[in-house]
């Protein structure tokens, strides 16, 4: 996770980097993992996966299904809607792989899904018809958007081959996605091969899937509409590629609490330049006036973001001071040391706030990110030469906690002034180390 997000934060392209951090994060977060589904449901779902999105049930994401909605869904086609069916393929299925015949297992899957299909095209029209068989569905299924889920799932298998088609024409991975390649994407998507209407919102989820910076969707709908006001884009049917894209932004800064409320911040250096790269990307490609639509969801996002990094950012100062702050013989225990999680997580916010400075300005955090810089920067400056001066008088009790406190100013000062501060920092406390032993030796 790490070299991948310094890579990122590097501006270097790795295909499909910011999809694996989001994976790993996901992973990362999960105290136990989730019992591997059957190989019936993974071929089921299959044609779902250019589709699926980590996020909450409840967030709705134009042309994507949230992956905690699968399982749910699957129990309710194995214990409601195809029971025995269910169990027969899902033995045979099993059988099949057993036997070393992933194919033969592919063809029972597909045929099941056919047959699924058409009692989820029965059991939606039932409960579109009767409020009673509607409520009882809902309370079947379970998932918060119950209809909605099944409707979007259900499309997606009738056209299985159809957006399967789609995607081999599209390239593998659109590094710029400007000029030519918006012209031909565009053309692809007008085509009869992408399924017409129906088909359309999905046609822009798997061409989001493609591109380096997702944001860059937007791009066609500023060509479709041979506009970049928000007003003229708003009126096509283009505009869902900018309703996609704010989704995103909304699926990352849930992300981003997500993180910062389990104090690990695991990756989000990343977090923060995929939402400030799509903010800014909004507000250059689109003319959004101050009355739109588009326009006042963007700045509630902006403010979102700077309200939750804002605590984070205030903490940074008050936390290396009660780590580095020089205390008198009378406060440290003998032998003791100051807590080593709490530097590396302080290191960390270090790191983070540094990120946040490079994305302050669209993360509307640029004024706080400058003051506690600056703060940190003048306590790290004049607190040092304490921290030496400390060591070298250090007695045998209070030695240890006093080579900490240095250890710890020496790590802080590579991330705020760099490692040539660092290393004379740590040259300092060597020194004055080998003075005091001198001294004692001289004395013995």
């Amino acid at each position: 996770m790490t070299e991948l997000e310094r890579g990122l934060l590097r501006g270097e392209e790795t295909p499909g980097a910011e999809l694996v951090l989001q994976e790993l994060r996901r992973d990362a977060r999960e105290h136990a993992r989730p019992k591997r589904p059957g190989n019936l449901s993974r071929l089921f779902f299959q044609p779902l996966e250019p589709f699926l999105v980590d996020d909450s049930a409840t967030h709705n994401h134009p042309g994507r299904i949230a992956r905690v909605i699968l399982e749910p869904v699957w129990d309710w086609i194995c214990r409601d809607l195809m029971p025995g069916e269910a169990k027969a393929v899902t033995d045979q299925v099993a059988l099949a792989f057993d036997n070393g015949e992933p194919k033969r297992a592919e063809q029972l899957a597909r045929a099941f899904q056919d047959r699924t299909a058409v009692r989820m095209e029965e059991a939606l029209a039932a409960a579109h018809a009767d409020e009673r068989l509607k409520r009882r569905l809902t309370g079947q299924i379970n998932t918060p958007r119950a209809l909605t889920d099944i409707a979007s799932i259900l499309t997606i298998i009738k056209s299985r081959d159809v957006l399967a088609t789609f995607g081999s024409k599209l390239p593998g991975h659109i590094k710029v996605f400007d000029g030519a390649p918006v012209v031909e994407v565009k053309e692809l998507i007008d085509s009869p091969v992408a399924g017409g209407s129906k088909l359309f919102v999905y046609t822009l989820v798997m061409t989001m899937s493609r591109l380096a910076a997702p944001w860059q969707l937007i791009r066609l709908a500023t060509r479709a509409a041979g506009s970049d006001h928000a007003s003229r884009i708003a009126e096509g049917p283009y505009s869902a590629a900018v309703e996609i894209v704010f989704a995103e932004i909304e699926r990352m800064t849930g992300e981003l609490k997500a993180e910062l409320r389990t104090g690990r911040g695991l990756a989000t250096g990343a977090l923060l330049k995929g939402i400030h790269d799509a903010a800014r990307g909004m507000r250059s490609e689109i003319n959004l006036t101050h009355d739109s639509p588009w326009s006042r969801r963007l700045a509630a996002l902006r403010t979102q973001v700077s309200d939750l990094l804002k605590n984070e950012i205030e903490s940074l100062t008050g936390r290396v001071r009660r780590l580095l702050r020089p205390r008198p013989i009378k406060e440290i225990a003998p032998h003791s040391t100051i807590d080593i999680n709490e530097v590396g997580d302080t290191e960390a916010l270090i790191e983070f706030v540094k990120t946040c400075r490079v994305y302050a300005n669209e993360l509307a955090v640029n004024e706080l990110t400058s003051r506690t810089w600056s703060d940190l920067q003048h306590y790290l400056d004049t607190t040092t030469p304490s921290l030496v001066e400390n060591l070298r008088n250090a007695g045998e009790s209070d030695r240890a906690f006093r080579q900490s406190q240095l250890d710890a100013a020496v790590r802080f000062c590579a991330k705020v002034f760099g490692q040539e501060y660092a290393s004379l920092l740590l040259k300092s406390g060597e020194v004055a180390v080998a003075s005091e032993q001198k001294k004692l030796a001289a004395k013995a």
